[in-house]
């Protein structure tokens, strides 16, 4: 165990925790959550409040065997919670197969990404939650459990977006389909006429679209479509619309665009081109702190012209905001459970005062559109919000309780939503 202070990849969150177990087995993880009275696991780091923080150790994953085992008949591969999106999706392509979508960041662990609901975008497209088939899990008391499709009670769909209080996940099963191919094309300043009057269409042109804005009369600065060349192609003319195609490579924040994926239309794997960022580049400084909301699709506009007259407040803090569209998942908790959603993702500098200020102002502006904050992201709703936001959360917090009676994966964070 290592006790030197840690961070988060942000470094806007400094653990409390007493230290660090890396265990190298599912047996060795099994032994550790028996001996401590107080555990969390944690991924990549890439969340941004202390979800992953306690009082207790933290338990890290990535000293797992690499195990990416594809099973062809079922459509199914089991991976070790620990892996990346990047290592997964590179194992899986050199095998001729694929997931359906992936997140920005190739960075991020699996299990992380499942567990908080974590998404990519596209109006077919559901977060990676809702491909996993199965999942192992540590109790509390150091039994193994598996749980899919036939466990009963539903407990799938509460076990897929578990934040860590049903136990450690070693391994997750997740469905996969053949390997495809992405051309990515991004399109500059697509003007707000544009963006309100055919939001609809723009989103739904292609496998995966995302927006970005500033909330400034530039309107959407970039659209970036991401077509499966397996399909139609693009129908909406954004250039008619007013946009310009991108002449080289963009990023969405303010970095070197040498760290994003392919641009210009140049097809390539879905592996290469469904996220934003190359899996050998760090995305971003890191100096960044992050918030998003999932609402109902319908309400995507209304929200967006809600939020316009917050440039002025938003302008000196926001690197980015991203726009995306997610489908509807069964998980309990997933922030778009049961609805198609619009997700509205904000990229601050890490300033954490300005930023929980605006954070505030936020909410209360998208208050009425019936928000849910992503699990891993910087939110200030209140737990009746959350209960108010999330309806199967009295039903989830009973079943933690249930199979964690001691607490022994209660942290601060989830002692508060769970309440």
């Amino acid at each position: 165990m290592t006790a030197t202070t840690r961070t988060n990849w942000a470094g806007n969150v400094s653990y409390g925790a007493s230290g660090l177990l890396s265990p190298t087995s599912v047996d060795e993880v099994r032994r550790v959550v028996v001996a401590t009275p107080r555990l969390t696991a944690l991924g990549s780091k890439h969340s941004f409040n202390r979800i992953a923080d306690t009082d207790g150790a933290q338990l890290t994953l990535a000293g797992l065997p690499p195990v990416l085992d594809v099973d062809s008949d079922r459509q199914v591969v089991r991976v070790a919670a620990g892996m990346t999106h990047a290592q997964v999706a590179a194992g899986l392509e050199a095998r001729g197969w694929a997931l359906a979508n992936l997140a920005s960041l190739p960075h991020i662990s699996t299990a992380g990404a499942v567990a908080t609901g974590t998404h990519g975008s596209g109006v077919r497209n559901p977060s990676l939650a809702q491909a996993v088939v199965g999942l192992e899990v540590v109790r509390a008391d150091g039994s193994l459990a598996w749980v899919d499709a036939s466990t009963p009670d539903g407990a799938l769909d509460a076990h897929r977006v578990a934040l860590g209080a049903l136990g450690v996940v070693t391994a997750v099963e997740l469905a996969i389909e053949p390997s495809f191919q992405v051309a990515t094309t991004v399109f500059l300043d697509l003007p707000w006429d544009a963006v309100t009057d055919h939001f609809d269409a723009v989103v739904s042109d292609a496998y995966s679209v995302s927006l970005f804005t500033s909330f400034d009369d530039r309107g959407a600065r970039q659209v970036w479509v991401k077509h499966r060349v397996d399909e139609p192609s693009p129908t909406v003319d954004l250039v008619a619309l007013g946009a310009r195609a991108a002449t080289g490579p963009v990023h969405p924040g303010e970095n070197d665009p040498a760290g994003v994926t392919e641009q210009g239309g140049v097809p390539g794997p879905w592996s290469e081109r469904l996220p934003h960022f190359r899996s050998a580049f760090t995305p971003s400084t890191g100096a960044e702190i992050q918030s998003e909301y999932l609402l109902p699709a319908a309400h995507a506009v209304s929200a967006l012209q809600a939020l316009r007259p917050l440039q002025d407040l938003l302008a000196p803090i926001l690197i980015a905001a991203e726009v995306r569209t997610v489908a509807a998942d069964t998980a309990w908790l997933a922030p778009s459970s049961e609805r198609q959603s619009v997700g509205i993702h904000f990229t601050f500098r890490r300033e954490p005062e300005a930023v929980e200020a605006a954070v505030r102002r936020i909410e209360d502006v998208l208050a009425p559109f019936d928000p849910r904050p992503h699990w891993g992201k910087v939110s200030v709703a209140s737990t009746e919000r959350l209960h108010s936001a999330y309806p199967r959360l009295g039903d989830f917090a009973a079943l933690a309780r249930d199979l964690d009676p001691a607490g022994r994966f209660r942290n601060a964070f989830l002692a508060r939503i769970l309440s």
